[in-house]
């Protein structure tokens, strides 16, 4: 059986016992949760292994990569921005960003940028990995990529460059890449354990990734191929078409050249306690910090899209760079927002609950829709806090 350590406040038993039932039932390997109600953390909890090569513990010191659960903190950049007055997401990108205009796309607006509107889920051509992760390269070629589909209101997940296209206007606007800007702004003011761009120093700390086995249920494969096959928009999003393939040296997701970079969209490391301490921010104060208003928090996490995602293929619902509770990203009530990543991790918040809910893992779960190990947790939590 394994063991749980961490905080766990009266009354909130069964999300302790959901947890435990990760480990048991759903093949959790090792991971965290952890869960602010008005502020204050009432469950923070870690398990399992954090590297099954060393058998290292998976504990309150583990970082975990948490791929698109990132975005939510460089949404949370943007909204700072806006707050403070100086990113309207109704002005055009090229306002802020003006090679933007390159390309046709002088009338794009920061909305549609942030809500996965503007048609550069990938770049013809695209940089070799290295000067990927660079930073400047991808950056100057989407500024020059033509939309590759008429903006019209529909839209579709930028899985990888909608860290790069956020990144860049933060640093338009304030001066710093976004990992600087986080640092000073959300996770310095809070004493997150949170990066993007991982400083040496913090790499052991990290616990690999162990990847999914391939579906095997007929639906799932057709699902998939559907999302992600060949030629497929989906695929060229979440690899940036082939930069960032399978390597002979395993996941590249799990190599510093990775963890050092920023992927805005894909590589912050974090751990489940300081996901929910942001979260919590965004509603209430923590420890006196407020990281959005009420103006700001429904501004910025209202869906502005609807239908079918073009890579994706399902309907999923976006605000400004913040998912929305749906079908795809079930949350605790229609005014909740966060951001989940590949594998399973998940950050959210829920203004009418008071919420803010962090969980990282190291085992990925291969699903598409609905992790048995976060819903286990979500219903639990609805029924502690009722």
């Amino acid at each position: 059986m394994t063991e749980i350590q961490g905080q766990v406040d009266e009354g909130f038993g069964k999300v302790a016992d959901a947890f435990a039932a990760n480990f048991a039932e759903h093949g959790d390997v090792g991971a965290g949760f952890s869960l602010y109600v008005d502020g204050k953390a009432v469950v923070d909890i870690t398990g399992g292994v954090a590297d099954e090569t060393t058998g290292r513990a998976y504990d309150d010191s583990t970082l975990q990569l948490v791929f698109s659960t990132t975005k939510g903190a460089a949404a949370l950049c943007a909204a700072i921005l806006h707050e403070r007055g100086q990113l309207d997401y109704d002005a055009p990108v090229s306002q802020y960003w003006p090679e933007f205009s390159a390309g046709g796309k002088s009338e794009l607006t920061v909305a549609q940028m942030l809500s996965h509107q503007c048609g550069l889920v990938s770049v013809d051509n695209p940089p070799p990995l290295a000067d990927v992760l660079a930073i400047d390269p991808i950056v100057e070629a989407l500024a020059a990529q033509a939309p590759l589909w008429e903006p019209d209101g529909s839209h579709g997940y930028h899985a990888l460059t909608y860290g790069w296209l956020a990144g860049e206007l933060v640093r338009r606007i304030s001066g710093q890449r976004i990992g600087a800007f986080f640092q000073e702004n959300v996770a310095g003011p809070l004493g997150l354990d949170f990066w993007i761009g991982l400083p040496e120093s913090e790499e052991p700390r990290v616990a690999p990734l162990i990847a999914s086995p391939p579906p095997a249920d007929p639906a799932a494969i057709e699902l998939m191929l559907a999302i992600m096959g060949p030629g497929t928009l989906g695929g060229r999003a979440l690899s940036l078409d082939g930069a960032f393939g399978v390597s002979e040296e395993g996941n590249v997701f799990n190599t510093r050249e990775v963890h050092a970079s920023e992927i805005p969209a894909a590589n912050g490391i974090t751990n489940a306690s300081s996901l929910a301490r942001m979260y919590a921010s965004t509603v209430g104060a923590v420890d006196g910090v407020q990281l959005m208003n009420d103006a700001t928090r429904k501004t910025a996490t209202t869906a502005v899209t609807s239908g079918s995602d073009r890579c994706l293929v399902m309907e999923t619902k976006f605000g400004m760079g913040f998912m929305c509770h749906d079908g795809i990203l079930p949350l605790t009530g229609p005014n909740a927002y966060g951001h989940a990543g590949a594998g399973g991790s998940v950050g959210f918040a829920d203004p009418d609950l008071g919420i803010g809910y962090g969980y990282v893992m190291n085992s990925m779960s291969g699903s598409l829709v609905g992790d048995p190990r976060t819903g286990g947790l979500t219903e639990a939590l609805k029924a502690c806090v009722a």
